[in-house]
């Protein structure tokens, strides 16, 4: 982690960013001090796991992520400026995540009833008669015996948890542009997905069979890792309160962020990462159709969300760049890259 979250080789000192660190900078103020502060910040993650469980929620993720951040600052000998400068840029992100998951819940409390039939016959249709997901759990699943590969579509899940927040974490450090990029796709999807919450709220397959409408389904990866015996960190925000959303299926996030990476970092990804990038929304998708979670439908409008909005976000930014090239050309000066 100290070499993702390490600044990238020294460049032009731009304002609002960190400064390359010197061997000066380095004896000064409490340098000593400052090697202290990945052993105490593994030392409190290690703590956390031990007494309050596995992190799965995003709000406890994105706390640990902000203080790997301020941790790494700290360590690389930025000092004071480098702390505030995590805090500058991360506070507001911060807040949107925060907001959206207050938000979210309100989807389960609108005064239509949440669908599900749609969805239901839309997945008949795709597997002449009967869903995937009574087919594979059917063919696959062994309640309270856990496979191998019930272990890897958890993993698989909640990755979802984990790999954007990462992913912006590095581009920070590493191509500021690249994580603006991010965000906004990131921003834009989510409020998206809220919105049709809102709008559309939506039964999973696992919801729609408990309800008696299919056959009962298995919850594959809470089931999984219930059997792990792990405790699991509460949400700081949704636990014990209204917030909490189970008709927030269509579309899925779930399968909509993988995609979202695969089209906003393929035009410029080497062949090795362009296979990952193809791979990660495949097995998303999978697992969330073996483990109930969502409907085929829902995987598709997710992917479809995603495009729109990658696709979009570069077509106004390519616009706007074309834009002000033509301004420049016009008042007769060469526009700064």
């Amino acid at each position: 982690m100290t070499k993702l979250l390490s600044p990238a080789p020294p460049t032009p000192v731009r304002a609002g960013r960190l400064r390359p660190v010197t061997a000066r900078t380095r004896r000064t103020g409490l340098s000593r001090l400052r090697l202290l502060a990945w052993p105490a910040y593994l030392t409190a993650f290690v703590w956390f796991l031990a007494t309050q469980g596995m992190a799965f929620a995003n709000d406890v993720v994105f706390l640990w992520l902000i203080g790997a951040l301020l941790t790494a600052a700290v360590h690389s000998g930025h000092g004071t400026r480098g702390f505030l400068l995590v805090l500058r840029d991360w506070i507001p992100v911060m807040a949107v995540v925060w907001a959206y998951s207050l938000l979210r819940g309100y989807g389960a409390h609108t005064p239509w009833a949440p669908h599900w039939l749609p969805q239901l016959r839309a997945d008949e249709v795709l597997g002449f008669g009967e869903t995937w997901t009574v087919r594979i759990q059917h063919a696959l699943y062994t309640p309270g015996s856990p496979h191998w590969y019930d272990y890897a579509a958890t993993a698989v899940y909640l990755s979802h948890f984990l790999v954007v927040f990462v992913l912006l974490a590095v581009l920070w450090r590493r191509s500021h542009q690249r994580f603006r990029q991010l965000l906004a796709c990131y921003f834009t999807l989510t409020f998206a997905g809220f919105a049709t919450y809102l709008l559309y709220p939506a039964d999973p397959p696992w919801l729609v069979g408990q309800q008696g409408n299919m056959p009962e389904l298995h919850r594959v990866v809470w089931e999984t890792i219930s059997n792990t015996g792990l405790p699991q960190a509460d949400s700081l925000l949704e636990n014990g309160s209204q917030f909490a959303n189970d008709v927030a299926a269509m579309p899925s996030l779930h399968s909509a962020y993988p995609a979202m990476l695969l089209f906003l970092f393929w035009p410029t990804a080497r062949p090795w990462l362009r296979t990952l990038l193809v791979a990660y929304p495949l097995a998303m998708a999978f697992t969330l159709v073996y483990g109930a979670e969502h409907f085929i439908v829902d995987i598709l409008i997710g992917w479809t969300y995603a495009a729109v909005v990658v696709l979009g976000l570069r077509w106004l930014h390519n616009r706007r760049t074309a834009r002000a090239a033509a301004g420049a050309e016009s008042a007769g000066c060469t526009p700064t890259p």
